[in-house]
């Protein structure tokens, strides 16, 4: 590896399990220093801190925490040359055999290839070609082609005997143009290839000195960032991306202990959303994923970038403040408004697991950190205070919309399959032999738990589903959404505007304040349709034709005491509706024969 461009007789002769024989010492270096700094905390720190507390003692403390950073920052650099190493040689291959079949044409066909990657092809014997006014045989002389490593390539006319271009009657010299192209092409590929991993290789040099400081751990962040660019499209490769949550599983499983290091240290993207991955994988892939995302947002530097950080450095915090139960991320991004999955609990060992949508005007910002996530944690302890064995999801996994004045099913539609598939994802990792999911969907987030139900096998897993201040779901009975109408709950307040927009008829042409959208819409919706049971969306879940079971939630402020939407968003919240909350708890703990229950509307 010089980063010089290769010659095409250095790329034959490349020995590539040489460089996966030194990957192979440098895993064996990064395991060893791994174990080294796992004795110095556990059999020495450990020990001495809570047996002395003398001032000697404190400073054997701070040379053995010298020690113990010294050990992590090897184990981490020589996993780093180890991955820079192996995505190397298997890039290369690629190119190695391009040319390596380009070459055994070439000697097949009695070729001479030249130092300079130039082919010789010998004389032929031809027909005359009548547009030139030959007849009979001919013999035609032989030729040097050059290859070219455009890619695709032109065609080029005079080969194929147009008027007005240098044609060449040798059929060899078509064939030998071929070769030496395809022979051009792959050394500029192992160029590129040698160049981007050299460039990675030469980052990782470490400072001079005993201390490993701030500013070497800023480096080790460096290093993993240009050893990320270069090996990406090594490890991606390998993903099963377009595969099923089993299959990805599986795959997983399959991998060496060492192989999941990589993804997890250089490339934790690439696993930290992937559903079928275990939660606590993914839970360590997002957290060493957080601050390169939160770095690249802050170099991005627009409104949005802006927006999305306030989320994601507010999600930092919780991470770094202990709860119980404990906090996992399973998924951040920056697509669209932002991607964010927390859990509270750990969704692969929990008997009862529940996964909320949230809905209208949901974005990755310091509301969502700050309030919808705390939805998360507050079911998951009412929750644990029935079943211990109980976890809670906030899935932000898709666009919900920003404006209730221009709403509509096509955000639901987007998001549905993603939310099946997460939801597969979440059986598939659960040790359970058969774990009751509850799928929840608040706001515009029961529309997209509908429109989920709705699709080819309904909600994978899915026991219940609770609905919460609904604008309908998509369907007209509960029956319809694939778990049975017995295990769909619904809460909505009495003042909650949301759970009364009128339906689409009822805003149509000749109605007074048409065009001005569901909201503006609303308090003229019991002129217009006294008596009706249907919503924006369809009919509403909490009525009697819906069929659901309707649990008792509190009324909240109405709009015309100065309540706003506060109505809309305490369903979860204990200190605000305790009866809705415990409700909610008890659903997804699996006893949903204790909620306190109200009539329809």
């Amino acid at each position: 590896m010089t980063g010089t461009a290769p010659t095409w007789q250095q790329l034959r002769d490349l020995k590539r399990p040489e460089f996966e024989d030194a990957g192979d010492g440098w895993h064996e270096v990064s395991g060893r220093a791994d174990a080294d700094r796992v004795r110095t905390d556990k059999a020495m720190t450990a020990k001495l801190r809570d047996t002395q507390d003398s001032e000697s003692a404190k400073a054997a403390l701070a040379r053995l925490e010298r020690l113990s950073r010294n050990y992590e920052y090897i184990h981490t650099e020589s996993g780093l040359v180890r991955t820079t190493l192996n995505g190397l040689a298997a890039e290369l291959a690629d190119p190695q055999r391009e040319l390596s079949q380009a070459l055994e044409e070439a000697a097949g066909l009695k070729f001479t290839v030249h130092e300079d990657a130039s082919i010789s092809y010998p004389s032929a014997v031809v027909c005359g070609n009548p547009q030139f006014g030959e007849t009979g045989e001919k013999k035609v002389p032989g030729g040097t082609a050059l290859g070219s490593s455009r890619f695709p390539l032109e065609s080029n006319p005079g080969l194929n005997g147009e008027p007005g271009f240098d044609y060449n009657p040798n059929p060899n010299a078509a064939m030998a143009q071929d070769i030496a192209d395809r022979i051009a092409r792959a050394v500029r590929s192992a160029a590129e290839i040698d160049r981007r991993y050299a460039s990675a290789l030469r980052k990782l040099k470490a400072a001079a000195g005993l201390d490993v400081t701030e500013a070497t751990l800023k480096d080790m962040a460096g290093d993993a960032s240009a050893v990320r660019t270069a090996a990406k499209d090594y490890l991606a490769d390998n993903v099963p991306f377009d595969k099923s949550p089993a299959e990805r599983k599986e795959w997983w499983d399959g991998l060496t202990e060492e192989q999941r290091r990589e993804y997890l240290d250089v490339a934790p993207d690439l696993v930290g959303n992937l559903d079928g991955i275990p939660s606590l994988v993914r839970d360590e892939a997002n957290r060493n994923y957080l601050p390169v995302l939160i770095d690249s947002l802050e170099r991005q530097g627009d409104k949005e970038a802006e927006t999305m950080l306030d989320g994601l450095r507010g999600i930092e915090e919780k991470l770094g403040k202990p709860t119980i139960p404990p906090m996992y991320l399973l998924g951040i991004g920056d697509e669209g408004n932002g991607r964010a999955i927390v859990a509270y609990g750990n969704p692969d060992t929990s008997k009862n697991v529940s996964a909320y949508v949230p809905g209208l005007a949901t974005k990755l910002d310091g509301d969502f950190a700050g309030g919808t996530v705390q939805r998360a944690l507050d079911t998951a302890i009412g929750a644990q205070g029935h079943d211990p064995s109980s976890a809670s999801i906030v899935w932000l996994g898709y666009d919900a919309p920003q404006n209730v004045d221009v709403i509509s099913t096509g955000d639901a539609e987007r998001g549905a399959p993603a939310y099946n598939e997460f939801m597969n994802g979440l059986g598939v990792t659960n040790e359970n032999k058969d774990p009751h999911l509850t799928a929840i969907g608040h706001s515009y987030g029961s529309l997209t738990v509908g429109t989920a139900a709705q699709q080819n096998g309904g909600i994978p897993g899915a026991d219940d589903i609770i609905l919460l201040g609904s604008p309908g779901v998509g369907v007209d009975k509960a029956e319809d959404l694939g778990v049975g109408k017995d295990h769909v709950y619904v809460g909505a307040a009495d003042n909650d505007l949301v759970t009364q927009l009128p339906s689409k008829q009822q805003t149509g042409v000749g109605f007074i304040g048409a065009g001005a959208g569901p909201l503006g819409a609303y308090l003229l919706g019991d002129i217009a349709d006294q008596g009706d049971d249907d919503l924006y969306f369809g009919k509403d879940p909490a009525s009697q034709a819906f069929g659901a079971n309707r649990f008792l939630v509190d009324d909240g402020v109405s709009i015309l005491e100065g309540g706003k939407m506060s109505a809309h968003s305490q369903y979860f919240t204990p200190n605000k509706d305790s009866v809705s909350a415990n409700n909610i708890a008890l659903i997804v703990a699996g006893v949903p024969q204790e909620i306190k229950t109200e009539e329809w509307r």
